[in-house]
C-alpha cells in the first residue's frame, strides 16, 4: 500500500483525535464531521440522538444499509466539586486512573474548558498514608484519585464546571505519533473507525441499496445512538466498525489483516452476512481474520440482540492496549475502506 495512502489515513486520524467527544458531550467532534461531508457534497445531519449521519442514495432506494463508527470516547465524569478546586470524577465506559496516569485532562465545562492535573498523592509516604496500598497491593481506582485544578469554587462555577461535566485526556497528550506503518493515539476507539466512514463517504460513488454512514453517539455506554437509529430506520444490515483487542487469548496476528468477528460478548453476528464479507475480501486478495470475543460488544451486536436488525456484522482491525494508548496498523484501516467499498457497490440481492 502506497506511502501517501498511510499519510493521509494519519493525518485525518490525527484531526479527529484531537477533536473531544466524551460520550454524551460530542459537539466538537460533530461540527468537524459536518464540515467534513459539506465539503465533498455528501448529506448530512444530527439526529435526535446525537448521531451524524450521512446518506448515500442507492441505485435500489427501497432498500438499505447502514455502517456505524462510534464516535464517542471514553473518559470520565465529575462527580461533586470539593474545597479547595478539587475534583472528585468517576469513569465514563471502560476508563481506568492507571491507564491515563497522573497528567492533564481536559475538564468540558458549559462555559469554557478548563485543564486539571489527575492527582494520585505523593510517594514518598508511609503507612499512614492511604496512598501507600496503591503502592503495595491495591490496584488504583477512580475513587483514590482527584484532579486537582487550584481554581476557587466560584472560577469553577464561571467556566460551568458541575456534577455531569465530561472529562477527558488533555489534547496535547492524545496527539498521535507514528511508529513505521502504525499509528499510537489514546481514543483510537472509535476514531479511526471514524476515518473510514469519511474514506467511505468520498470514494463510494454509487451504491448498490440507499447506505448511511453513521457516526454514532453514546456507544460506550449503552450504544444508545444505534440503537435509536436502527429503531427508526429499515436495514437489510447493519455493519459496525470497531477495534479488535490483541491480547493472548485471541488468535488475531497484528498488521495489515483486519477481523471479521463471528460472535462477542452480545452474541452471534450473521453468517450470511460475514461470509458476503469474507467474499469481496478474497476477491480483493485481502487476508482476514476471524475471530470470537468475549468482553466486547458494539453498535451491531447490540442492535441485533434487541432484534432492531435482521443481519449484523462487526469488521475491526487489530490494536494494542485498547482503550488506552492504543497502537494499530495503517493498512488494516486502509483494508477495511477497500471491502467496505466494494460490498457497499455490489447487489447482493434481496436478503442474500
Amino acid at each position: 500500500m502506497s506511502t501517501s495512502t498511510y499519510d493521509n489515513l494519519f493525518n485525518i486520524i490525527e484531526e479527529l483525535v484531537l477533536h473531544h467527544s466524551p460520550s454524551g458531550a460530542e459537539s466538537e467532534i460533530d461540527r468537524l464531521l459536518l464540515q467534513h461531508f459539506e465539503k465533498i457534497q455528501v448529506k448530512a445531519w444530527i439526529d435526535r440522538a446525537g448521531n451524524a449521519i450521512a446518506h448515500l442514495p442507492g441505485k435500489d432506494s427501497t432498500r438499505a444499509i447502514a455502517i456505524t463508527a462510534h464516535k464517542d470516547e471514553i473518559g470520565a465524569i465529575v462527580k461533586s466539586i470539593e474545597s479547595e478546586g478539587k475534583i472528585q470524577i468517576r469513569r465514563l465506559g471502560g476508563a481506568f486512573p492507571w491507564v491515563y496516569g497522573e497528567g492533564v485532562l481536559d475538564l468540558l465545562g458549559d462555559n469554557q474548558t478548563i485543564s486539571g492535573i489527575l492527582s494520585f498523592g505523593s510517594r514518598h509516604i508511609s503507612h499512614e498514608s492511604p496512598q501507600k496500598a496503591q503502592q503495595e497491593d491495591k490496584p488504583l481506582t477512580w475513587e483514590d484519585t482527584w484532579v486537582e485544578t487550584k481554581l476557587t469554587t466560584a472560577e469553577l462555577e464561571a467556566a460551568g464546571i458541575r456534577p455531569g461535566t465530561r472529562v477527558v485526556i488533555g489534547k496535547h497528550r492524545k496527539r498521535p505519533i507514528r511508529l513505521k506503518d502504525y499509528i499510537a493515539s489514546y481514543t483510537l476507539d472509535n476514531k479511526a473507525s471514524i476515518a473510514i466512514l469519511l474514506a467511505l463517504a468520498e470514494n463510494i460513488k454509487q451504491p448498490a441499496v440507499d447506505t448511511y454512514l453513521v457516526a454514532s453517539a453514546k456507544e460506550e455506554v449503552g450504544a444508545i445512538g444505534a440503537l435509536y437509529f436502527t429503531q427508526n430506520q429499515k436495514l437489510e444490515a447493519l455493519i459496525a466498525l470497531e477495534i479488535c483487542p490483541l491480547s493472548s487469548e485471541y488468535p488475531i496476528k497484528d498488521g495489515e489483516a483486519p477481523v471479521l468477528l463471528s460472535q462477542d460478548g452480545y452474541g452471534i453476528y450473521d453468517e450470511s452476512l460475514n461470509n458476503d464479507l469474507r467474499t469481496v475480501a478474497k476477491e480483493l486478495g485481502i487476508p482476514l481474520q476471524l475471530a470470537v470475543l468475549s468482553g466486547f460488544g458494539s453498535d451491531a451486536s447490540i442492535a441485533m440482540k434487541f432484534g432492531h436488525v435482521a443481519r449484523a456484522a462487526c469488521l475491526s482491525f487489530p490494536t494494542q492496549n485498547t482503550h488506552g494508548y492504543e497502537i494499530a496498523h495503517l493498512g488494516a484501516i486502509a483494508n477495511c475502506i477497500h471491502i467496505l467499498q466494494a460490498y457497499c457497490e455490489r447487489d447482493w440481492g434481496q436478503g442474500d
